[in-house]
Formats: structure tokens, C-alpha cells, sequence
């Protein structure tokens, strides 16, 4: 989008355009799901769990942690993500937010 045309959004708005981008795969969600189940996870484990290559989920997992919806530790070779439970919330409460007036109208 051109800077000037962003501009004429809200930085919520353009916030939330940033997390629904940053969610908007398969992959992802299901990385967001593995997560929420165990609360720790080591690459590997994730992997295992997708039909990506390595490096694919490794990209995915990036993306996510670019968003600040996950964190990473590195412990030796492997790298121990998990979900950042704050801003995890914050874009639960966003997306609920948006979407809680949402009138019936046909």
C-alpha cells in the first residue's frame, strides 16, 4: 500500500491489517494451534507436524515472530518457540473488537 494512502488510517487499523497478514496461512494458524496445545515447542516438533520442509516452517515461524506473536530461545542447535501471550491477547481483543458490532443485515 502507498505511504501516503496508509497514512489515512488509524494505527489500529494498520496494526491489525499487519496481524491478519501475518496469519494469513494455513501454515500459520496451524503453527499458532501446535503451539497454543503444548506452550513450548522445538522446531522439529513443528515441523513433524506440517507437510513443509524445514526451511518452509522455518520462514513461517519468522513471519510470526516478526508479528510478535511467538518467541524463540535458542538452546544449543534447536530454538524452543512459544507464543507471546500478551501480544497474543492484544490480538485476540482487537479482532473481537472489529468484529463485535457486527449488525445482521440480510
Amino acid at each position: 500500500m502507498a505511504k501516503a494512502k496508509i497514512e489515512s488510517f488509524q494505527p489500529s487499523e494498520i496494526e491489525l491489517a499487519e496481524l491478519a497478514k501475518a496469519i494469513a496461512h494455513p501454515a500459520r494458524i496451524k503453527i499458532l494451534s501446535i503451539l497454543t496445545e503444548c506452550n513450548s515447542c522445538i522446531t522439529g516438533t513443528i515441523v513433524d507436524q506440517l507437510p513443509l520442509s524445514q526451511s518452509t516452517v522455518s520462514q513461517h515461524l519468522a513471519e510470526l515472530k516478526k508479528a510478535g506473536l511467538i518467541i524463540g530461545e535458542i538452546d544449543g542447535p534447536k530454538t524452543c518457540y512459544c507464543l507471546n501471550s500478551e501480544n497474543v491477547l492484544k490480538a485476540k481483543e482487537a479482532f473481537s473488537k472489529l468484529f463485535s458490532s457486527i449488525c445482521k443485515c440480510c
